[in-house]
């Protein structure tokens, strides 16, 4: 406790077990294509049967795998279809922009990353970095990237982007590294309306605790999550800024001889005034009827704040001030909070590895076709996480040597899955003679040099 009566906490960082990498478990002098990553993962979980096409009777003509690959990958490593085709063997321009107009939507797409959830949340391996067996954690951070063409998505943000417009890439993700839901919003809208989409939209993972990082919280946000029945947390940065917030009044608990005591006393009336339309709001998001951050868009849309509004604010300064007061006192919670961020922060990487296509900028202008690419990205992330769960269960079920077996469950417990450098994901190179012919006729003497006059 400070001399002014405020709280202040450090989080020392987990101590690292002594253990061997986990990377060292993985193929050595050998990388996996993408495409063969892709390939072994949807021969598992046949995940390509999702891509259905928008008309019933065309559901026969289905295209060929190697075209949906194609798909997936050139906009999940923002290199485009059309540059793709051309730089590809066996892939046919009209083939893959026919695939991509009429297969690539975002529900096909959506339905492919459930599948490989689904296997993955299958297997028991993933179960090893679970705290308790009954509680999940998930998490939710939001990546800033660059728009390379004109976009009404798209929104200043001086601090991460300069004088540029960019997006902000927002990537949910769970304790076991599986990617649950992605959206692209405006860098200049509040991610914390987006917690609850995410959320909500969730079909496949069921999260216990959500946590996210400073831009994802608000007062409403601890309102709404613990309306619908989801444990909110978030890393604190100045814990002693922070105000707490009651319905007795402060001499009550000066009297019962607490060290921290509240700042302010909760408005009943707000809370009571609105508390039919507060339960309304609710049921309106829990039945899927629109979304939160709609709803929240309508709410500040008025020049007043408005009354349901500041209801659920109010009402949100409760389960917040619960919060404040376990983050003070359990250090354990902490220290999962921060665990759980870092997983988030590697998955904002491995981002940046996979779109590798365009200097990791978005080359879609529609939204869209924004939160299309982010899904074929978490895609593409979410079937390496599955390769590594195979390939490190099929190791742990054929290894003999048990002193090697316990290394590698040491490995992966004190690691994450999360790896990618036993990958290529920038494709090969063809040093083939017919490569080195000069296609556009440029060798030619030097007196064809234009002069300015």
């Amino acid at each position: 406790m400070r001399a002014n009566g405020r709280a202040q906490v450090s989080t020392p960082k987990l101590e690292k077990m002594d253990c061997l990498p986990l990377g060292t478990f993985f193929p050595e002098r050998k990388y996996i294509s993408m495409l063969e990553m892709l390939a072994t993962v949807d021969q598992t979980t046949n995940f390509l049967d999702e891509f259905e096409h928008w008309q019933i009777k065309y559901q026969k003509n289905r295209p060929a795998k190697k075209i949906l690959f194609a798909g997936i990958i050139g906009y999940g490593c923002d290199i485009g279809h059309r540059k793709l085709a051309q730089i590809s063997k066996q892939i046919d321009d009209a083939d893959l922009d026919n695939a991509v107009n009429w297969y690539c939507s975002l529900q096909n797409v959506q339905g492919t990353n459930n599948r490989i959830l689904r296997l993955s949340d299958s297997m028991n391996l993933p179960n090893i970095y679970r705290r308790q067996s009954d509680v999940l954690h998930t998490s939710s951070d939001g990546r800033k990237a660059d728009v390379a063409v004109d976009s009404l998505n798209a929104n200043y943000s001086f601090k991460y982007l300069g004088k540029d417009k960019g997006v902000s890439a927002i990537t949910f993700i769970d304790m076991h590294d599986l990617m649950w839901h992605s959206t692209v919003i405006s860098s200049a809208e509040r991610e914390a309306p987006y917690v609850i989409d995410g959320l909500m939209h969730n079909d496949v993972i069921k999260s216990d605790i959500h946590l996210t990082d400073t831009p994802g919280y608000s007062e409403i946000i601890f309102a709404l999550t613990y309306l619908l029945l989801f444990e909110y947390a978030r890393r604190i940065k100045g814990l002693g800024r922070q105000q707490l917030s009651v319905f007795k009044h402060r001499k009550h608990y000066e009297e019962l001889g607490y060290l921290s005591l509240p700042d302010r006393t909760i408005r009943e009336p707000y809370i009571e005034d609105q508390w039919d339309d507060v339960l309304r709001f609710i049921a309106t998001i829990r039945l899927k009827v629109t979304t939160a951050s709609q709803l929240f868009k309508r709410l500040n849309s008025y020049s007043k704040q408005h009354p349901l509004y500041r209801a659920l604010k109010e009402f949100g300064k409760n389960p917040k001030t619960l919060f404040i007061l376990k983050y003070s006192d359990d250090l354990e919670f902490r220290q999962a909070i921060e665990k759980q961020l870092n997983e988030v922060e590697s998955s904002n990487k491995s981002s940046r590895a996979v779109s590798f296509g365009h200097s990791q900028e978005f080359i879609q202008s529609e939204k869209e076709d924004q939160v299309i690419a982010e899904a074929c990205r978490r895609l593409i992330k979410n079937a390496i996480v599955c390769w590594d769960y195979l390939y490190l269960s099929r190791e742990l079920a054929t290894e003999k040597n048990e002193e090697r077996k316990a290394e590698l469950i040491e490995a992966i417990r004190n690691g994450s899955v999360f790896t990618w450098k036993h990958f290529n994901l920038h494709g090969e190179f063809d040093f083939s003679d017919e490569r080195m012919v000069d296609s556009m006729g440029l060798a030619v003497p030097k007196n064809l040099d234009w002069k300015p006059d």
